[in-house]
């Protein structure tokens, strides 16, 4: 499953559009997702400098005098991992505010900046900032889905494709990044995501906070890993480690803020009255879960709970990536009531609509099935566009009232193979 080592990215035409009127352009997610490949495409074709805080030299330079590092830079640049240097953003500040030129910075980040307070509020109206997620389906095999547009249109016509079969064990141990792909095999992709898991931990997590039980952190991101797609609980994920709850805690959110987990919060609506308020977690990229859990196909195959829940985080995983191309803001959350009815993922469109989506490792799907999305549909009243069970079969088929099966590899490719990215 050898990958191309250049792919094109759903996030390449926001990032133009936010260049063109925008200062300060800051592109964040984790270390290897692709941000330097995609800055540099970008800014090489625009004729920007390149600068990376990785050199030793240039962070000590920018960190022993920011407003003259800034003040020498050129017309245009790109400053990567830009998070290594926290002093630096109220340099940048100062300069906006003297040239508002837009496409000026172009920054990348391996944490979520936004989460520290004195660098988000410095640039608060300078700067757009997007998100890159590790490669979806559809930018590995080149692919334009159009899953979520057809979802909020409760658009899912009759149809049959063929099922993924072997082929969706194999993707969700791949994972997502563009480096791991390049290898040949499944071992080699598994050294790959557990030498970058540690590199981040021991380099990048040290750099955010201070540490007190460093070794605990490797162990806790694998403690995350075989929690996936259940619910966050703190106790649970505590009580292997001698750590204090507020120590591991702290821990979790260091991992969120590295972009290796998410914490998918619960969905509510002003006439529901019996919600759990756990968020649910989830690991940033079903690779690396696949790896820190020593886990390849054969292994997903005969443990089918296990492979269940890989799947619910590859699903959820997969849509926030191809969120990218829709044209209005989406919010994602789970839905479960203390009736235990519950949907994997839903969705909100701007806060105006509202659509489910169930993930299931099997092949074939029951009406049973579809309680959950019932229940989310009666609570979400008008607002409610569509619910969908993915499935691993072959059928498109309409359930009524808006609720649909459709299989997985739909959710990948579309609703016709004419759907290609061009270039």
């Amino acid at each position: 499953m050898k990958a191309s080592p250049l792919h094109q990215r759903y996030a390449e035409a926001p990032l133009l559009e936010a260049l063109a009127d925008s200062p300060a352009v800051l592109i964040h997610g984790p270390r290897q997702c692709g941000k330097t490949t995609l800055a540099r495409l970008v800014g090489d074709a625009k004729g920007y400098d390149y600068i990376s805080f990785d050199d030793d030299v240039a962070r000590a330079a920018a960190s022993a005098d920011p407003a003259g590092f800034v003040a020498g830079l050129g017309a245009r640049v790109i400053l990567d991992e830009v998070q290594r240097v926290p002093s630096l953003f109220s340099a940048l500040k100062r300069e906006i505010d003297i040239r508002r030129i837009p496409g000026r910075f172009l920054l990348t980040g391996s944490s979520q900046v936004l989460l520290i307070p004195a660098l988000s509020d410095s640039l608060a109206g300078r700067m757009e900032i997007l998100r890159l997620y590790p490669l979806s389906q559809g930018e590995i095999h080149g692919v334009l889905p159009s899953f979520l547009d057809n979802l909020f249109a409760g658009r899912f016509p009759t149809a049959t494709t063929n099922r993924l079969a072997e082929d969706l064990t194999s993707r969700v141990v791949a994972g997502g990044y563009p480096e791991a792909l390049t290898r040949a095999t499944d071992r080699r992709r598994s050294n790959w995501y557990r030498s970058y898991a540690e590199t981040q931990l021991e380099r990048d997590a040290r750099d955010l906070a201070r540490i007190s039980a460093p070794g605990a952190l490797p162990r806790l991101l694998g403690a995350a890993a075989s929690q996936t797609a259940r619910l966050y609980n703190l106790s649970d994920l505590a009580s292997p480690f001698q750590l204090s709850r507020p120590t591991i805690g702290a821990y979790v959110e260091l991992l969120e803020r590295l972009f290796l987990v998410d914490r998918l919060p619960p969905w509510h609506s002003n006439r529901l009255n019996r919600i759990v308020k756990s968020a649910k977690l989830h690991i940033g990229d079903t690779g690396l879960a696949c790896a820190l859990t020593g886990c390849n196909p054969d292994t997903l195959a005969r443990d089918r709970g296990l492979f269940g829940q890989f799947l619910e985080t590859f699903a959820y995983q997969e849509l926030k990536r191809q969120s990218v191309l829709h044209e209005q803001p989406l919010s994602f959350f789970h839905y479960r009531d203390k009736n235990q009815m519950e949907v994997d993922v839903v969705i909100e469109q701007g806060g105006l609509a509202v659509a489910g989506v169930e993930v299931k490792a099997s092949a074939t799907v029951h009406p049973s099935d579809f309680k959950g999305l019932r229940k989310l549909k009666r609570t979400a009243g008008d607002r409610f566009t569509a619910g969908v069970v993915l499935y691993d079969g072959e059928l498109t088929a309409s359930f009524g009232g808006g609720l649909f099966a459709v299989p997985l590899r739909v959710l990948f490719e579309g609703s016709g193979a004419n759907h290609r990215l061009s270039g």
